[in-house]
């Protein structure tokens, strides 16, 4: 059938239904009025600057093959927030969730024909939500459960999803086993057999599109990649199985074979950034984030769907370095299925073969539709089973915690995460060269009301500690960075020259003069030590810059030289809050897990939360070295 959009269809042609729908589209385009009637108009008419390739002599027939596109859905079938066990909301209220995303691709497959349209994914599927993790490790689809997002994703009728890292999180079986779950094949080019090289998943698929009164079918190549770094963050579940050679080296090894095997477009689902950089340094020979290389340096690519980043690209078009006046077009959609990806290829048949015209993409934003209702059932008893599961009790706690007063004095509920944090940091790094050097951590106060009781603890009760969606690594400092971090972090506090007895509010979350606002409780770091207590005082009487006294590790005044190993989260190491000397440092460890799920697999382990096997009273506000009395601080005892 001829697709929907060859033409433009002017109001007096359209049907009610055409109408509804397009009003629906219209709402959910991101980018205003003027984005909406790009989305409606007529291949070539629209975005003539984004024009790539020649068009067709004489006119030629006219196509429009339309590419949907997710990314980072991390486990995410409904609009609902486990941890809250309530709707899911933030502050810019954006909804979540595949059962979104499937109402917006069935209004896209309407409006462009179903035949027309080509569903992707860029990966991170299996790993994100306790939904995700219930159906990895709780009851396992190895033990023949079926994974909700494969039948999510079957239910919507995806093509193929590219291989994210975040899919080798629970072991090669899991994600062999929802493989054989989907209907579609999961791709990946550079995921291949440690020994022979041979490729271990599907590089790619073709697909054939039939345009009335061409003889001669559109082939269309679906290649799928991942960043190398599931090398160092899933070593203990791929080493001496996978290897996952550069983006750009196997790009350039499929593509060709797919315009060899007669595809006249090709498309890649790409696990990996655009902004350039890795987060593992130089620890491999191949970067992290490598969409942007792709697009300029690989001949034959004409678009990238964008993962792994989490950001939103609606459109970008990176002109190529190896191929004179082309653009490649790129997109990401966000994550967790905010948004959807409207990619338009327009391609025109000159009577010898097909020429892409232009290229151009939009994003659909999930808020402004309900969720698909067949979905939704279809993972209604799974979405009912683990919200019994997170609000089920995983462990005791022999003294309640409580972090209403973290941001000014030292807590049991702080030094629980810094303790968990560190203990994972030091396991991982057994066995390397870093292996002795003491362990530290950091941690903020991220959610006042966070509070675990005495006695039973829920999975939710633990998850309110952590209210972000971080993950942990390690890094190297001196212990002259240890101090000039802690410097950096003492500025939350205002100057007060006595020592009170003040409000919280008088002695917290003073004005950054850089920023003119009140530091956020979450750019407020607490450090301490794993095997041995790092001790300081914060004298808020002394200038910013000046305020950490008596610094000491096992006792001892710190070493400037001494080299410790510092737990950090990935906010903070990548220069969230601009502490010093984090983005530099090296990192010795990032296996992307994340900080929540690890507090909760640390207490359902345990079984027992014992604050006095962690406690340590390291730190304390003083003024002119005198102890500061903030109302609502311990007496006699820690929070």
């Amino acid at each position: 059938m001829p697709h929907q959009s060859d033409r433009v269809v002017g109001a007096a042609e359209a049907t009610p239904s055409d109408r509804s729908r397009r009003q629906v589209l219209g709402m959910a385009v991101l980018g205003g009025a003027g984005a909406a009637a790009a989305l409606f108009a007529a291949p070539g008419t629209a975005h003539a600057v984004q024009e790539k390739g020649k068009p067709g002599k004489g006119g030629g027939t006219t196509y429009r093959l339309t590419v949907l596109g997710t990314t980072d859905t991390h486990g995410n079938v409904l609009n609902w927030d486990y941890f809250k066990d309530a709707t899911y909301d933030d502050s810019t209220h954006n909804d979540i969730g595949l059962a979104k995303i499937a109402t917006l691709v069935k209004l896209m497959r309407e409006e462009r024909g179903s035949r027309n349209t080509l569903v992707l994914d860029a990966g991170d599927t299996l790993q994100g939500t306790p939904l995700a993790y219930y159906y990895a490790k709780i009851d396992p689809i190895t033990g023949g459960s079926v994974h909700p997002m494969a039948k999510a994703m079957n239910a919507i009728g995806y093509d193929a999803a590219a291989l994210g890292n975040h899919e080798f999180n629970y072991g090669i079986d899991t994600l062999r086993t929802f493989e054989s779950q989907c209907d579609f094949p999961l791709l990946s080019a550079n995921t291949v057999d440690w020994v022979t090289g041979a490729p271990a998943f599907a590089p790619h698929v073709i697909k054939s599109y039939k345009v009335p009164g061409v003889a001669k079918p559109l082939k269309v190549g679906v290649l799928g990649l991942v960043t190398p770094g599931v090398a160092i963050w899933d070593k203990a579940n791929v080493e001496g199985v996978l290897r996952f050679p550069g983006i750009v080296e196997q790009a350039k090894v499929w593509v060709p074979k797919l315009k060899k095997a007669g595809c006249d477009l090709v498309i890649v689902s790409c696990h990996s950034g655009a902004k350039p950089g890795s987060s593992y340094g130089d620890a491999l020979p191949y970067p992290e984030n490598a969409s942007r290389q792709l697009a300029e340096q690989v001949a034959g690519v004409d678009a990238v769907l964008v993962g792994h980043a989490h950001v939103e690209i609606q459109e970008e078009l990176v002109p190529s370095a190896v191929t004179a006046g082309k653009k490649v077009l790129i997109t990401e959609p966000s994550k967790w299925g905010m948004r959807l990806s409207v990619m338009d290829l327009d391609v025109v048949h000159d009577g010898k073969g097909w020429a892409l015209t232009s290229a151009h993409a939009h994003l659909l934003n999930a808020n402004t539709v309900p969720e698909d209702p067949a979905v939704a059932e279809l993972v209604r008893q799974d979405h009912a089973v683990v919200r019994t599961y997170v609000n089920s009790v995983i462990g005791t706690c022999t003294t309640a915690m409580s972090a209403a007063t973290a941001r000014f004095e030292d807590t049991s509920a702080l030094d629980f995460i810094n303790h968990v944090q560190a203990d994972a940091v030091k396991a991982a790094l057994a066995g390397t060269a870093d292996e002795t050097l003491p362990v530290l951590s950091i941690a903020a106060p991220f959610n006042r009301d966070a509070a675990i009781p005495a006695g039973n603890v829920t999975v939710r009760d633990v998850a309110g500690l952590y209210i972000y969606d971080n993950t942990l690594l390690g890094i190297r400092f001196s212990g002259a960075q240890v101090k000039a971090y802690l410097e950096y972090s003492a500025a939350y506090f205002e100057t007060r020259t006595t020592t009170g007895p003040f409000a919280p509010d008088d002695v917290t979350n003073a004005v950054n003069p850089a920023t003119g606002l009140e530091t956020p409780d979450y750019n407020y770091d607490v450090m301490g030590g794993l095997d041995a207590s790092l001790a300081y005082q914060i004298d808020i009487a002394k200038p910013v810059g000046q305020r950490i006294t008596n610094l000491t590790y096992d006792g001892q005044p710190i070493d400037a030289a001494k080299q410790f190993v510092i737990a950090i989260n990935n906010y903070r190491q990548s220069g969230g809050g601009n502490f010093p000397g984090v983005t530099t440092a090296p990192v010795l460890y990032n296996a992307q897990v994340e900080i929540r799920q690890l507090l909760i697999d640390w207490t359902t382990e345990q079984g027992v939360i014992d604050p006095a096997t962690f406690t340590t009273y390291d730190w304390k506000l003083v003024a002119g070295g005198q102890p500061v009395v903030v109302q609502g601080a311990a007496e006699g005892g820690r929070h």
